[in-house]
């Protein structure tokens, strides 16, 4: 396959995305960028969420997950336990959160915690958001510039950071004007295309392997692939806690995230805005799915191909291919022409929503909680557009940043560091809101409350390093985040006095 035309696909696809920009940005003010106006179509924003969440982490390092190793066995469909925890997760965001967001028609959700909790659990909920969602951002955004490196920009002598800045320069572009208002749309399409390129590769692969569905199920179940839960309570991924995690991760990472709530508030009326949510995790947890049967169909090429274990390595040509190298190496060295282009397209549609949302959201969240410029009367509109932009233009130069010291770790299952980091930067924010929907007591507001936020994270890491050496053997996972949820939630505990007047 030709670089320059992989590369030439990349360039028409990003010139498609400036077109739509173009015509969303039209009329655009500090609403649109920050909320839509409130005007945007629940469907439009549920089928545009598929790709948000999805990501080219979900597109890339998914299917590399099945034959992978967890212990002396492979991961297979373990990962569906976590997705399913996500369905519970988001039952919660549908039927507690979204009420309670548009009760107090809020434009940034932490402001619920200055209206609750007070101004300090305001701005640390902020902070501890512009901490979770650049790491994760770039995390995701790393993953596909690194794809496209390797397969395309390598072999056309283009340097990584190059094409880290001139990605990062293109999302700039299509979301300086329109933000909330253009991605609801640029979403959408890039949903499709990604879920075009998921159906393709499936179908391709399957009709490759030559095997009946009998035969192709006998075939999965002998190598191990289709092993869907983790039985040993020690273990990171033991089922039980991946599918309370996954709950957990969900609320977290999509109920109390401003780049994810800020489409969802951007929708008309509560009711559609569930409706969103509901469509969305129906949709969500049948496309995760599909990737978990692409990745085993695509171990099973590969054996075919001639690739072979040699321990938890994965062969082929000797080039290791396991984890985040399997689908990119296999799309672009083993399919035809027009099924390697389809493939491309779908990962580019995968990069372009793990980034422009997370830019706008950082842009809106600093601007609106840290900087506080929708409250200060004193400024113009044509100032605060001037702010924003700045603040836009900032966050790209740290994303960049952030993308270089990910190219520098160059780990081989960037959903696992994820997941990890998560349960870190996103526990403090889950402690929050816990603290204030669950209990009427009033915080002693003021610096003690930022202290506890840092300090539970920094106990978690401690217990996850000691927990195998304190409960023999047993290694915490994704429940990590309920853990620093809990330690916060006592720690504000210990500082908070009885009820008063006025709380909500």
């Amino acid at each position: 396959m030709s670089p320059t035309l992989l590369f030439t696909v990349v360039i028409a696809y990003f010139a498609v995305l400036l077109a739509v920009a173009w015509r969303t940005s039209r009329h655009a003010n500090n609403d649109s960028f920050f909320i839509g106006n409130r005007n945007s179509s629940w469907l439009l924003v549920a089928f545009g969420m598929i790709g948000t969440s999805l990501s080219g982490v979900t597109f890339v390092s998914v299917p590399g997950t099945v034959g992978d190793f967890s212990g002396d066995q492979f991961k297979g469909f373990t990962y569906f336990a976590v997705v399913l925890g996500y369905l519970l997760g988001y039952l919660v965001i549908a039927f507690v959160l979204i009420p309670l967001y548009y009760r107090l028609n809020l434009t940034s959700i932490y402001d619920y915690l200055q209206q609750r909790l007070g101004r300090f659990s305001y701005k640390t909920g902020a902070l501890f958001f512009i901490l979770s969602r650049t790491v994760g951002a770039t995390a995701r955004l790393y993953l596909v510039i690194n794809v496209l490196q390797v397969f395309i920009l390598d072999r056309m002598g283009i340097p990584f950071m190059v094409t880290a800045l001139v990605i990062l320069i293109m999302i700039l572009l299509y979301t300086f004007e329109g933000g909330v208002k253009t991605i609801v749309y640029t979403d959408t399409l890039q949903t499709t295309f990604m879920l075009l390129g998921l159906v393709v590769c499936i179908f391709y692969i399957k009709g490759q392997l030559h095997l009946q569905l009998g035969e192709l199920i006998s075939r999965l179940n002998e190598h191990g692939y289709t092993r869907m839960f983790n039985a040993d309570v020690k273990s990171k991924g033991f089922f039980l806690k991946s599918m309370v995690g996954g709950a957990f991760i969900a609320i977290a990472m999509t109920g109390l995230d401003q780049e994810m709530m800020q489409k969802n508030i951007s929708v008309k009326t509560m009711r559609d805005s569930q409706k969103n949510i509901l469509s969305f995790t129906a949709v969500l947890v049948f496309v995760n799915f599909l990737f978990l049967l692409l990745g085993a169909l695509l171990y099973l090429f590969m054996l075919d191909k001639g690739a072979q274990y040699q321990g938890h390595q994965f062969i082929s040509n000797g080039i290791n291919v396991i984890g985040d190298d399997l689908f990119p190496g296999v799309a672009v060295t083993h399919l035809p022409q027009l099924v390697s282009i389809i493939f491309i397209i779908g990962l580019v549609s995968a990069l372009f929503p793990s980034a422009d949302g997370a830019l706008t959201a950082l842009t809106s969240s600093f601007c609106i909680d840290m900087l506080g410029i929708k409250r200060n009367q004193k400024l113009t509109e044509g100032s605060r557009k001037t702010i924003r932009m700045s603040v836009h233009l900032t966050f790209t130069l740290i994303f960049l940043a952030c993308i270089l010291v990910f190219k520098q770790i160059n780990n081989k299952s960037i959903i696992n560091i994820i997941l990890d980091l998560a349960g870190y930067t996103y526990g403090p924010l889950l402690g929050l809101f816990t603290f204030g929907i669950l209990t009427k007591r009033q915080l002693r507001d003021g610096p003690l409350v930022t202290l506890i936020c840092i300090a539970a994270p920094a106990m978690c890491y401690f217990l996850s390093r000691e927990a195998g050496n304190w409960l023999g053997g047993y290694q915490i996972g994704i429940e990590m985040l309920l853990i620093n949820g809990f330690f916060t939630f006592l720690g504000l505990l210990a500082i908070s006095r009885g009820r008063t007047a006025g709380t909500v």
